[in-house]
């Protein structure tokens, strides 16, 4: 591999992100406990600056840089700004939280920032051995940051359960890769796409196997039926700002790890890893949705209604058109934006003491807080994909490219479900505004910066709900750039 100053220009956005962890790392190992905040206000300032930085690199046309390692395009651009947007929005959404148990420690950070870093090579990944390289560095940041409270059985038995299953997931797609590997002799997947088209006899069985085994490892990853078995058990161990950020960003990674490993390498097969997709949507959609109806536990619910829309994300896929492509990203975005205002909610309900992840813990929000219930209601009802929420164009984009593509049946499965899906949503509002609060519930307060930005995120989805156009032309014009 040879190395030239211009690839310092397409890594400008991970290379700020790595020096300023490895910098507040150190940082914050001498700071005195009276300017612990520094931590946070400069973790702060790295995800904003590099999410400008990023924003300012959206290029006309596709960048190879390292070698073919690594590719900066359209797609690459939209979804790093996105994910370092969230990931900034959810630690501010964290502190309050961090802050009454003892755990807003520098440790916190640092881990999301590396696994942040993760998310960034994962996006921009053009390579196999880079595409592991970043979900490795996602893992492990979020297997500690699962276990960041040590005094917590439940947390440390949800890291350990995380890190075996993610452990599996990982060892099924390295097996995928170097079958594929040994199918076509690079790891470079522009070479590999060439390469699927010459692959015949003893080697396109091995080709098939690989991309059987990738497959599996991306469900893991994705938390797609039947590899589901770690999210609900992970979403409820795990502290309430973890499990918002387990949620969020890393579903738009997981988004680019598909296009880049399955689209752009893999793509002369798409028959074959499009018929496995669908498997894994349908049971996806109607697993996730039954299951989340018997819950009582709210982050439990979140968990298995996740399932659900990972269903949905994967229908874009299953189409094989662009148009498809760009309706799973922008249903992905949607969906980490909605659920990091879910989650936003339930931290600002949690305080000292108190957790707040049961459905009775929202009964009366309505008399508590109004602002906050309404706030509350607009994520709920943009979940639910009722109009004219952001999450109802979502689902409309993915539902109507599955009819274009023909797959009327698929189409009518995924609205049913969809409908399935509104009852234990509608619960959540009954309890909202329609049940008292207990006797001892206080009232409901914020800091200023949890106030505006949870404020902020209810009103962007209300609006992009109104207006939608400009979020999807963002989508077709960053996948139109990167296919």
């Amino acid at each position: 591999m040879t190395f030239v100053t211009a690839d310092l220009y397409a890594l400008a956005p991970e290379i700020i992100l790595l020096t300023m962890g490895c910098l507040i790392l150190v940082i914050d190992a001498y700071l005195p406990e009276s300017l612990r905040a520094l931590t946070y206000q400069m973790t702060q300032a790295t995800l904003i600056g590099t999410a400008l930085v990023a924003f300012g690199m959206y290029p006309d046309q596709e960048i190879i840089a390292m070698s073919g390692m690594f590719v900066l395009d359209g797609m690459a651009t939209v979804l790093k700004v996105f994910v370092l947007g969230i990931v900034a929005v959810g630690f501010t959404y964290s502190r309050g939280y961090l802050k009454d148990r003892g755990l807003l420690k520098g440790e916190y950070f640092v881990l999301g920032l590396f696994a942040t870093l993760g998310m960034l090579v994962m996006i921009s990944a053009a390579n196999l051995l880079t595409i592991y390289l970043g979900l490795e560095l996602l893992s492990l940041s979020l297997y500690a940051m699962v276990a960041i409270d040590r005094d917590s059985r439940a947390a440390s038995e949800a890291a350990m359960k995380y890190f075996v299953l993610g452990a599996l997931a990982s060892g099924m797609l390295l097996y995928g890769i170097s079958m594929l590997y040994g199918a076509t002799g690079t790891l470079e997947l522009a070479n590999i796409a060439t390469e699927a088209a010459k692959v015949e006899g003893d080697n396109k069985l091995i080709f098939i196997f690989g991309i059987v085994f990738a497959v599996i490892g991306l469900g893991f990853k994705l938390g797609a039926v039947p590899f589901h078995m770690w999210v609900p058990d992970i979403y409820e161990g795990s502290p309430t700002p973890v499990t918002l950020f387990i949620s969020t960003a890393p579903k738009l990674a997981a988004f680019a790890m598909i296009m880049r490993l399955l689209v752009d390498g893999l793509d002369h097969f798409n028959a074959d890893w499009q018929q496995m997709l669908m498997i894994l949507s349908v049971v996806s959609i109607a697993t996730g949705n039954i299951i989340a109806i018997a819950q009582t536990n709210i982050k439990r619910m979140f968990a298995y209604s996740t399932i659900a829309h990972v269903g949905f994300l994967l229908l874009g896929f299953v189409t094989g058109t662009e148009a498809g492509y760009a309706a799973s990203m922008f249903y992905a975005i949607v969906y980490a934006l909605t659920s990091l205002g879910g989650f936003g909610v339930l931290l600002l309900l949690s305080r000292a003491g108190f957790e707040s992840d049961k459905l009775e813990d929202l009964k009366g929000l309505n008399e508590r807080n109004p602002w906050y219930a309404f706030i509350m209601m607009i994520f709920i009802l943009s979940m639910a994909g009722a109009p004219p929420m952001l999450g109802f164009w979502a689902k409309w984009s993915v539902v109507s490219q599955v009819v274009d593509a023909g797959y009327i049946s698929l189409a009518v499965w995924a609205v049913v479900f969809s409908v399935v899906g509104a009852f234990y949503y509608l619960r959540v509002l009954k309890m909202i505004y329609f049940s008292k609060p207990e006797e001892d519930a206080p009232k409901i307060t914020a800091n200023v910066d949890m106030h505006l930005a949870l404020s902020a995120n209810g009103i962007a989805i209300l609006a992009l709900g109104l207006s939608p156009g400009a979020l999807m032309a963002i989508c077709v014009a960053a996948i139109g750039v990167s296919v």
